[in-house]
């Protein structure tokens, strides 16, 4: 007859490993720490599926980068840019590997969020529910669409 393993042999569900990395781990935490008052005003609409009913993270690893928020469901990105970024090649090739990963990405100014907030929320709403379906490159906005993929074959 088999005898029944203690707590302590039978370990728990925190005892498993992380699929993540105590690095990435580690460097999402301090990202979602920062002090952008961009990012923080728009996790307040996208968190607790606030928004459509759609569940966000923060600084969420793809591969080698960080999304500022993702949602996992309907694999998109949102970033959202300071001046910095414009024009920036590094974006570029960041956009370009998340899209291979077959995630879309929505890039905002941090000036929109505060500015156009309303507007925001809706382009992200329509990216979700599949209104936005081809590539966008704007001032204000750029989006890099990502079709999804059934059976290998992309939609």
């Amino acid at each position: 007859m088999a005898r029944a393993k203690p707590e302590t042999e039978r370990g728990s569900a925190t005892d498993l490993p992380s699929r993540r990395s105590p690095e990435k781990i580690a460097r999402a935490r301090v990202l979602r720490h920062g002090d952008n008052q961009a990012e923080a005003t728009l996790w307040n609409e996208l968190k607790a599926r606030r928004l459509g009913g759609y569940k966000f993270v923060r600084q969420m690893p793809i591969g080698p980068y960080f999304a500022d928020f993702a949602c996992r469901s309907e694999k998109l990105v949102v970033e959202l840019d300071g001046s910095q970024h414009v024009d920036s090649s590094y974006d570029r090739r960041r956009d370009d590997f998340m899209r291979d990963e077959g995630f879309s990405v929505l890039r905002f100014w941090n000036v929109d969020i505060f500015k156009a907030h309303r507007t925001v929320c809706e382009t992200i709403l329509a990216a979700l529910e599949g209104r936005l379906a081809e590539d966008v490159i704007a001032s204000d906005l750029r989006f890099v669409f990502a079709a999804k993929k059934v059976g290998g074959d992309a939609l």
